[in-house]
């Protein structure tokens, strides 16, 4: 089994997934508008150019998403982005707070030598972080 997230957004959902394409170092894999539905979907005028349906893969998994009408910020709810290094994890953290809400920033903390949380420009909160060595056990 696999578990992955749908994200909702307000009618930016290409622009937020070619977003964390470019700077995550995801690839889309699909991006269908209303438009591009089949035509017995019934949908606004307005809304034919919002996506339908996306899937950005994202290391070794996934997220998809839409577009829709009942948009509401992510609340209660992080993507975890684990990086295998402090500089990947503060550069990562540096584009998804740019032009969004800083929750906490970066730094390190008992568990994590780099760890921050945010939500991004599109509505998307983010944990960041490079895990500290486990300790080793007796």
């Amino acid at each position: 089994m696999q578990v992955n997230a749908y994200l909702n957004f307000g009618g930016n959902c290409a622009e937020a997934f070619r977003y964390y394409e470019k700077h995550l170092g995801g690839k889309i894999e699909m991006l269908m508008t209303f438009a591009q539905a089949p035509a017995d979907l019934k949908t606004p005028a307005a809304w034919k150019d919002k996506v339908l349906h996306a899937r950005l893969s994202l290391g070794d998994t996934a997220i998809m998403g839409a577009d829709t009408e009942n948009y509401q910020p992510m609340r209660s709810f992080y993507l975890s982005l684990t990086f295998d290094s402090d500089a990947e994890a503060e550069r990562a953290y540096k584009v998804l707070a740019d032009g969004g809400e800083v929750q906490m920033p970066i730094q390190e903390t008992f568990f994590a030598s780099r760890f921050g949380q945010c939500r991004d420009k599109f509505g998307t909160s983010w944990m960041v972080l490079h895990m500290k060595p486990a300790p080793v056990r007796a």
